[in-house]
């Protein structure tokens, strides 16, 4: 059974810094891409980011508010587990965070191509 669990999230002030895990098991975990996906309240699910297999690519969403630069996604292979690092965070990056494992070819940001998903983990920043 596949597993996705998410923890580091929290209360933090606006500028400030969380990191996010996520702990997978269930599945050879080296062989998929792993994203970040969140969903603020009353919005749709939205990519934030993900990383390749080998941990080698990292892509980020390209929306106007976009997170690169202040976010950094990895993976270690040898844990079975995906981060998130997260700085400068803003009031708008308030959301439930979702790690999910890729496991079809298509768009990184298509959340269709997700097999997997954690429960979540709650972020919430405060101005």
């Amino acid at each position: 059974q596949v597993q996705l669990v998410e923890s580091g999230g929290g209360l933090v002030q606006a500028g400030g810094s969380l990191r996010l895990s996520c702990a997978a098991s269930g599945l050879t975990f080296s062989s998929y891409a792993m994203g970040w996906f969140r969903q603020a309240p009353g919005k749709e699910r939205e990519f934030v980011a993900t990383v390749s297999w080998s941990g080698g690519d990292t892509y980020y969403t390209l929306h106007a508010d976009s997170v690169k630069g202040r976010f950094t996604i990895s993976k270690d292979n040898a844990k079975n587990t995906v981060y998130l690092q997260m700085n400068s965070l803003k009031p708008d990056d308030t959301a439930v965070y979702y790690c999910a494992a890729k496991a079809s070819l298509g768009r990184t940001s298509d959340s269709t191509t997700y097999a997997y998903w954690g429960q979540g983990t709650q972020v919430t920043v405060s101005s």
